[in-house]
């Protein structure tokens, strides 16, 4: 069978107050021209399709006409819900999923609602744990769904989702000519961070192992991690990584879908399809006469740290050269270091210009417009 795993698409992300609808557009447009050509028997989406748990009508709008477009083009599709997603809100799209032959699950219910089975066009039978994101929080209540006792109600994340993980794939080793395959949204113990992940939700309170999953299992498609990646594990354990960059921290990354060719008794071949019209972000440096004469991607994003002193206006300056630039910052390691001459002690005898111009010192500012604002302010207080 073939399968085509997508994740973390972020549609509503909001890059440093730039809106990225129309890049999310084009790229789940790609990631729908990959499923058009390579026509898997299963789309896998797992997690993160929102950036944000209220999602603009919109956004909304965009992602349901995504999951559409990825079903006229595989036989079946399967979303679970990530951390940035509010799951109870997918599960309410449920009855429009199952009409359109499209499998939701947002929360956690009764086990044998997380086991998806099918059968390809060609008689292959394949069978799908899919496990939506859990929160410290809800782990705990997850468990008592599954009927665990009261000590192991106490136990850790991570051997509350091993239980889990247990208990949906206890059909696994039955012997049967049937695909075993795993779905979920967390981090695992060996994944490296793509760079824009939510931090909360990566710590190591979070990470689990990947002995949770079991040697039988084919193939797991995870999300979470947005750097295209495998885990070692027992089995092949993959990150297929954002289609898109979401934050200046993953800009080496890879944007990209993975396909994965896989049968009940040949291992797992995946390969990355280069997701191309997503828009790169770089970070470059320099003075302000370095970067007029930068030869960046006209179409990029930039994150800009600029070898000047603080002043007034200098954002202005840097993206009048360069309009794309979303994000500038002072390079502190180019200021000069500032002199350690001792400070007088208290403020006693000394007017409020002087110690305005002893913290703009202390702050390597060295511009007059600032100075004189100040001044001006301090006369009319002084005035009224």
């Amino acid at each position: 069978m073939k399968l085509l795993h997508t994740s973390d698409w972020h549609v509503g992300k909001v890059l440093k107050g730039q809106s990225r609808v129309d890049e999310h557009l084009l790229v789940l447009r790609d990631i729908v021209a990959v499923a058009e050509a390579e026509k898997p028997d299963l789309v896998v989406v797992a997690g993160d399709l929102y950036d944000t748990v209220a999602p603009s009508a919109e956004v909304e709008k965009i992602v349901v006409r995504a999951l559409s477009a990825l079903r006229r083009h595989a036989a079946a599709v399967v979303v679970v819900a990530g951390n940035h997603d509010n799951g109870a809100r997918l599960d309410a799209l449920r009855s429009w999923a199952d009409e359109a032959g499209i499998t939701l699950r947002g929360t956690l219910g009764k086990p044998e609602d997380h086991v998806v089975r099918g059968v390809t066009s060609q008689g292959e039978h394949w069978r799908l744990a899919a496990l939506p994101f859990l929160s410290q929080r809800y782990a705990v209540r997850a468990s008592e769904m599954f009927d665990l006792t009261a000590a192991e109600a106490s136990a850790t994340y991570a051997d509350h989702v091993a239980r889990l993980v247990a208990a949906l794939t206890a059909d696994f080793d039955d012997g049967s000519e049937t695909v075993n395959l795993v779905t979920t949204h967390l981090t695992v113990v060996g994944g490296k961070l793509g760079g824009g992940e939510r931090d909360a939700h990566t710590i190591e309170a979070y990470a689990v192992p990947a002995s949770i999953f079991p040697a039988s299992t084919h193939y797991v498609a995870l999300g979470h991690l947005h750097r295209r990646q495998q885990v070692p594990g027992p089995c092949p354990v993959h990150y297929c990584g954002s289609p898109l960059a979401i934050d200046f921290g993953e800009e080496e990354n890879q944007p990209s879908v993975s396909i994965v060719d896989i049968s009940a008794r040949t291992a797992a071949k995946v390969r990355a399809v280069p997701i191309e019209s997503a828009l790169p972000l770089r970070t470059v440096r320099g003075t302000l006469i370095d970067l007029s004469l930068l030869k960046v991607d006209p179409e990029a994003w930039l994150r800009v740290y600029v070898k000047e002193r603080p002043r007034a206006g200098l954002k202005e300056d840097v993206q009048e050269l360069l309009p794309r630039a979303l994000e500038v910052r002072i390079d502190a390691e180019a200021l000069p270091a500032l002199e350690t001459a001792a400070r007088p002690e208290g403020s006693t005898g000394r007017s409020p210009r002087e110690l305005f111009a002893e913290y703009l010192a202390s702050r390597n500012v060295a511009d007059d417009a600032v100075a004189g604002l100040f001044n001006e302010l301090y006369e009319e207080v002084v005035g009224a």
